[in-house]
């Protein structure tokens, strides 16, 4: 119609597939398209052979003839830009980031997959964020705490404010969910005595599962919001005005992700005498996510290992030499031990959880998924057969006292 050919660029993403949908031609190859549509000759989804890639290739194609003088037109072929990319994307994206980016503090870990940002307070750090996001890898900024009011924090301050709610509670060994008063989680939360037995006597591993969240977070504890608002890390990419923040930005007509915010409790594990169990099995999100640590306890309590003790748990881990450091400063408490995995390894991860379902006699249903249903924490026995029957090797982060952990969506990891 008329109408919308006087607006053929589109203004919006819903305008831009109405105008350019209709007058794609199959097999164009126009001079003034700077990128020529591709086209699969693979397995194909529809009768004509083509599939949603192609479409959107095409969408672009014509989006860069409306926006390009065919004369200024570059020719370009795009087997052979892939060519050129560099072979080694870790050791391009090290070099080149030590040239430009000296005037931030920053390492890499766990075998140069994960970027520490040290300084928290470098403007900066952005920069050299959006280097490594592109490359799809988790990034580690620590320090967060200090700029966080640290009294609001306190397990026993929340206690006091919200103990009369009433909560879901998570009993991780069992999967077992029960509706109880928020007062009694953080009653036990340090003081192990007062934590829930199980029928053998043993303590439970309760976690207070996202409470509260979203909008239930700002109402609810509007102080904590703005507190945790103020401290976020990388405010361009991470606070929900931030520029680079494409979530926040997205047209109403989108279906956004919750983005949160949500308040994860736990107890420790070290309390308990299974250490092959997590507070959070193995799962994707579909958001990108940050993850700050803001307050660790000290259990008290018979059977409660000493913090050398703790040490020595995670010393057996396989952790990088940066980590196994921090590990030894006074300074630092540390309080989580994640396990991330590239999106790239799912459908490996999957195959392999599926048949050690099998090996153990469990039914495995063809709906089954073991990664979105979150039925498995990968413990260190089973993570040494991953990387030696399927070459994945698994990513080990310790999360200290004021640590943000940002991991890509699609990212699988478990706590």
């Amino acid at each position: 119609p008329p109408a919308s050919q006087n607006n053929e660029q589109g203004s919006t993403l819903r305008d831009l597939l109405t105008t350019t949908a209709g007058k794609l031609r199959l097999g164009s190859t126009d001079a003034g398209i700077a990128f020529a549509p591709v086209y699969s000759t693979g397995t194909a989804s529809s009768k004509s052979g083509r599939t949603m890639p192609n479409i959107l290739d095409d969408i672009i194609a014509s989006v860069v003839e409306n926006k390009i003088p065919p004369n200024k037109a570059p020719k370009m072929n795009v087997k052979s830009e892939i060519k050129d990319e560099p072979k080694d994307d870790k050791k391009f994206i090290q070099d080149d980031c030590s040239k430009r980016y000296s005037d931030i503090q920053y390492s890499w870990i766990c075998d140069k997959h994960v970027l520490w940002l040290r300084d928290h307070k470098n403007s900066n750090n952005w920069k050299l964020f959006k280097e490594c996001w592109k490359q799809g890898r988790p990034v580690l900024v620590s320090g967060m705490h200090k700029k966080m009011n640290f009294s609001l924090w306190k397990a026993e301050s929340i206690s006091l404010d919200f103990g009369n709610q009433q909560a879901d509670i998570l009993n991780c060994k069992d999967s077992i969910i029960s509706n109880t008063n928020v007062k009694e989680f953080w009653d036990g939360f340090e003081d192990v005595s007062k934590r829930q037995k199980i029928k053998n006597g043993e303590t439970a591993l309760l976690k207070l599962k996202d409470w509260p969240s979203g909008e239930d977070f700002k109402t609810m504890m509007p102080a904590r919001y703005e507190d945790l608002l103020k401290s976020l890390p990388l405010p361009e990419y991470c606070s929900p005005e931030g520029k680079l923040n494409l979530a926040s930005h997205l047209p109403g007509f989108f279906v956004r992700p919750d983005l949160g915010p949500r308040l994860c409790s736990a107890y420790g594990v070290a309390a308990t005498k299974d250490h092959d169990i997590g507070t959070t099995n193995l799962h994707i999100e579909v958001s990108d996510v940050v993850n700050i640590l803001v307050y660790v306890g000290i259990a008290k309590g018979n059977g409660v290992l000493s913090k050398s003790g703790v040490l020595k748990k995670l010393e057996e881990e396989d952790l990088d030499d940066l980590l196994r450091k921090r590990l030894k400063d006074s300074s630092e408490l540390p309080g989580a031990l994640w396990h991330i995995y590239a999106g790239k390894d799912a459908d490996k991860i999957r195959e392999f959880l599926q048949k050690i379902a099998k090996e153990q006699g469990l039914e495995v249903l063809p709906e089954h998924d073991p990664i979105r249903d979150q039925s498995w924490y990968v413990n260190k026995k089973l993570r040494q057969r991953l990387f030696e029957e399927y070459g994945v090797k698994t990513c080990t982060v310790i999360q200290f006292l004021g640590d943000a952990i940002i991991l890509p969506a699609g990212a699988l990891h478990q706590v």
